[in-house]
Formats: structure tokens, C-alpha cells, sequence
């Protein structure tokens, strides 16, 4: 398990470097094309940092604002906090801060860039449906996000890619209106075809981002709760109670569907194959697999 907390630390920084790189890499074709010196090279390049930090550290509370989340005390619902003060007090994390979302839907998620920071958030339908024993399994699989580092990996692949689809946006924007370019009119139209370019492989790039880290690391998360409490059959009935029921929830809101326990969004045809979450029957078949090796 720690080996696997190291590997995600290392795939921040490859994350981040890797954007960082495409980032600069847009920055200096756009210079070249659209000046004599590197004055917007150094715009877009401090612009997208500035964003990625800024965004990377107000993650948190724009998850939970997002999907209208609301803070509670242990007197607001006793049975969620045991819950979460048990799992916490067996990890030997710190105690998060605890929320519920008014939502029919049964769902949960954490967030947070570090254990000390984390959040973990129930919606209303899990609560309603969920049993003690099965309610532990969900949120044994969230406290495994943030004992795992999950989500700050999550978090730093969000903001990189949201910078890189503004400069996109900006790019395709100033290809129609821009004004002087230093180039014949030629060079218009490439940079018109690179801005398009951008714009179409922006989400594309973050999806696949979102299915390489978001699938490994929900198994990871299954796992990890069903060792801490050494009990995967509440897990594995928490999961089918929602394959059942559905996990979609009344707001839509993708940029933080990878946070979740079960996919939040409707999926439709094709949506299917790029979603951020492994399908259910996968996850519980690993789960039994689980607990026949046990």
C-alpha cells in the first residue's frame, strides 16, 4: 500500500510535467506565429501556473460548492460520523470534515489535496438505503482515496486540463478576431487549424487522463476499504444496491464526476465507454475475488 501512495505522488509530478510542457509547447508556437519575441510565450506560460495553483488549491471547496454540499456536526446525523470517526481513528487519519448533499441519488465522494484537508460527503439516498455495515464499506472506500492520495492526483489533472481548455478557447477566439500577425495571411489559417485542433483534443486528453488514473484508482479504493474493515460482502452489497437503484444524480456536473463512489452522470450509447468510473460488475467480481483468496 505505501508503494502505491509513492506511485501516486510520482504520477502528480508526471501530470504535471506533462502539461506543463504541452502548455509551454502551445505558448511558444503562439509567440512564433504571433510576435517577434516571447512576450506571449511568458503570458500564457505564468497565466496557465497561476490558474493550475490556483485551481489545484481551491479544489476542495469548489467540489463541494459545485455539487451543494453541506457541511454537518456530529448532532446532524450521529450514525454518519461514528461511521466515518471509526474509519478514521482505523486508517489513522485525521478526521475529516463531513457533508451531505440533498439528493436522492445514492452516492458519495471525498476530496481534499492531503489527509489533513480531506472532506468526504454523503448524499441523501445513500443514506436512506444503505445499511450500517454497507454504509462503511462506501465510506471505507472513500478514506481509502484519501489515505492513498488519489484524490490529490485527481485534482492536479483537473486543473492542468481546465487550463489547457481555456487556452484553447483563447487561441480559437483571437484566430477569427485577432488582429495584426507577423506572418503573411497563411499564418492564420495554420493557426486557426492548431486552435481548432486544441480546442477538440482538450477534452479528449482529459478524458483519457480521467480513465487512466480515475478506473486503477477506484479498484484501488475498493480494495483498500475492504481490507480496513476486513469485511468486503458490505461493500459488495453496497454496490449492488446501487447498480439496482442507479447513482445518477439530480445535478449533472462532470468536472468533479470523478470524485465520486458510482458515476453520477446519465450515460448514454457510446458515453459508456469513456466514463470515469470501471463498471460495477467489475468491481464486485474483484471484491469476491477478495474475499475468496482471504
Amino acid at each position: 500500500m505505501y508503494s502505491q501512495i509513492a506511485s501516486n505522488k510520482r504520477k502528480t509530478y508526471i501530470i504535471m510535467f506533462f502539461f506543463i510542457v504541452l502548455i509551454f509547447a502551445i505558448g511558444l508556437l503562439f509567440s512564433k506565429i504571433y510576435s517577434n519575441n516571447y512576450t506571449i510565450f511568458y503570458f500564457v506560460a505564468g497565466f496557465s501556473l497561476i490558474y493550475t495553483l490556483i485551481a489545484y488549491h481551491s479544489g476542495t471547496k469548489l467540489s463541494l460548492s459545485l455539487n451543494g454540499a453541506q457541511e454537518i456536526k456530529k448532532a446532524d446525523n450521529p450514525r454518519l460520523w461514528k461511521i466515518i470517526e471509526n474509519l478514521s481513528i482505523t486508517d489513522g487519519l485525521p478526521m475529516p470534515r463531513v457533508f451531505i448533499i440533498n439528493d436522492p441519488a445514492p452516492n458519495a465522494f471525498a476530496t481534499g489535496k492531503s489527509p489533513d484537508k480531506a472532506a468526504v460527503c454523503a448524499t441523501t439516498g445513500l443514506l436512506e438505503i444503505m445499511n450500517d455495515d454497507e454504509l462503511q464499506g462506501v465510506f471505507a472506500h472513500e478514506m481509502g482515496h484519501v489515505k492513498n492520495y488519489d484524490i490529490r492526483v485527481a485534482m492536479v489533472a483537473f486543473a492542468l486540463t481546465a487550463a489547457i481548455s481555456i487556452l484553447a478557447d483563447i487561441f480559437i477566439r483571437i484566430s477569427f478576431f485577432g488582429g495584426d500577425r507577423r506572418s503573411n495571411g497563411q499564418s492564420n489559417y495554420v493557426f486557426l487549424l492548431i486552435g481548432i485542433a486544441a480546442a477538440i483534443l482538450a477534452p479528449i486528453v482529459a478524458t483519457l487522463i480521467e480513465l487512466a488514473v480515475t478506473r486503477k484508482r477506484e479498484y484501488l479504493a475498493d480494495a483498500t476499504g475492504a481490507l480496513t474493515t476486513r469485511y468486503p460482502e458490505g461493500l459488495i452489497s453496497a454496490l449492488q444496491k446501487i447498480k439496482k437503484t442507479g447513482s445518477a444524480m439530480k445535478k449533472q456536473n462532470t468536472a468533479t464526476a470523478h470524485f465520486f463512489f458510482a458515476n453520477p452522470l446519465k450515460n448514454h450509447g457510446i458515453t459508456n465507454l469513456f466514463s470515469t468510473h470501471p463498471p460495477i460488475d467489475e468491481r464486485i467480481k474483484r471484491l469476491q475475488d477478495m474475499g475468496s483468496n482471504a
